[in-house]
């Protein structure tokens, strides 16, 4: 729990908050952070970094989507958030792939009781409803490509960067409001200093014989281009994936400015065929390392500790969050054989260059028989398991 008492379902009010406003993201956002700092194995996130993604004038998510912030309130106090929002790119993707006309979301949700949880849950469903929704789909925090998804197992573990934490009891309380898993979200933990069985390395071997293939690092001095080269792909590559939504030209060039710092060319590849880029992936090393040992605060020093671990990060996990090939490469041999060759390289660089010892792959759709394919085959272990919940309206 947040506060120091629980709420009654009639004292319980709503408060509809303008994201526009400095005042009430503010609000909206440190409640979040109290409820957080409540959770095993929380990791504190930079404050400015959560204001700027509720920020109009800042996130380009919102020059294609309608958002709502709720706050509940009990006596004067906040006992609970969420959003309300549509996503219009997502309402041009088809059915079957996840969102589609009709179709609105809600998340960033906290509450502090279950009749809280039905209060918020239900105003945000009857503001999709003014707006003509059909279904209600979350949490998706704001964008699918932010934090998709509530943890309903793997609390035991600290997230790492840019995955969302939450309290195992918000499942049972959404399940109680109405709502039902739709999709699941997985994430498979590796300990990276162990070889790999002998049929990746004869796959691995098999790519490297292959003229026509080239691996390379992603170049930091062309980083704008490089950006491009490789969400160009991303949105070939997933286009048929279950909640895939394109990026927008003002989303590539956003990720690009915040990616930057955190990017390493010796953990991040791009594969070409013939000269022509057909595969990345994407290695990130987990900053939420040093987040918790500076906890979330730049100042007074925490800003001196940061810039120092970007510079070059020491003993610390790396999580492969986006990779992917072009779709006519799909059903080929080669694309494995890419993946296998991507991962194998950057392995070798985690661990000598950065004294890595461990890896996260995902998130991976749960029916992704492709990608899970690859965990097993790199003996991976499940260790995090989001849902996605849907509510006709």
């Amino acid at each position: 729990m947040v506060g120091p008492t629980s709420p009654s379902s009639e004292s319980i009010t709503i408060a509809a908050l303008d994201a526009a406003d400095r005042k009430d993201r503010a609000r909206f956002v440190d409640l979040g952070r109290r409820f957080a700092a409540t959770i095993p194995n929380y990791v504190p996130q930079l404050r400015g970094e959560q204001l700027e993604l509720l920020d109009p004038s800042r996130n380009p998510f919102f020059a294609h989507a309608r958002v709502q912030l709720f706050v509940a309130v009990c006596e004067g106090r906040d006992v609970g958030r969420i959003t309300a929002h549509i996503d219009e790119l997502a309402l041009q993707v088809p059915r079957e792939q996840g969102f589609g006309p009709g179709t609105g979301m809600f998340g960033y949700f906290d509450a502090e009781t279950q009749d809280v949880a039905d209060l918020l849950l239900e105003t945000a469903a009857d503001w999709l409803r003014a707006q003509e929704m059909e279904r209600m789909l979350g949490p998706i925090s704001l964008s699918i490509w932010e934090e998709p998804g509530l943890l309903v197992q793997g609390q035991e573990h600290a997230p790492m960067l840019m995955m969302g934490h939450h309290p195992a009891h918000y499942r049972d309380w959404v399940e109680k409001a109405g709502l039902v898993k739709i999709k699941s979200l997985r994430t498979y933990n590796l300990n990276i200093t162990k070889p790999w069985a002998p049929v990746v390395q004869r796959i691995v071997k098999s790519g490297h014989r292959n003229d026509r293939i080239v691996m390379r690092r992603v170049s930091k001095s062309d980083w704008p281009n490089e950006v491009r080269i490789v969400l160009n792909i991303l949105n070939d590559a997933w286009s048929g994936n279950w909640g895939f939504v394109p990026f927008t030209d003002a989303e590539i060039d956003y990720a690009a400015k915040k990616m930057k710092p955190i990017i390493f060319s010796e953990l991040n590849r791009i594969v070409e065929l013939d000269g022509e880029p057909i595969a990345f992936m994407m290695v990130l090393p987990d900053i939420n390392d040093m987040l918790a040992k500076i906890g979330g605060r730049l100042f007074p020093f925490g800003w001196i500790r940061l810039l120092r671990w970007l510079r070059k990060p020491r003993d610390c996990g790396v999580r492969v969050p986006l990779m992917g090939v072009l779709r006519e490469h799909h059903a080929s041999r080669l694309a494995s054989q890419v993946a296998f060759m991507m991962i194998d390289d950057i392995r070798t660089s985690a661990v000598e260059e950065f004294g890595s010892t461990r890896g996260e792959i995902g998130w991976i759709l749960d029916d992704n028989k492709g990608m899970i394919a690859i965990a097993d085959m790199l003996e991976t272990k499940l260790n995090r398991d989001y849902w996605i919940f849907e509510k006709a309206l």
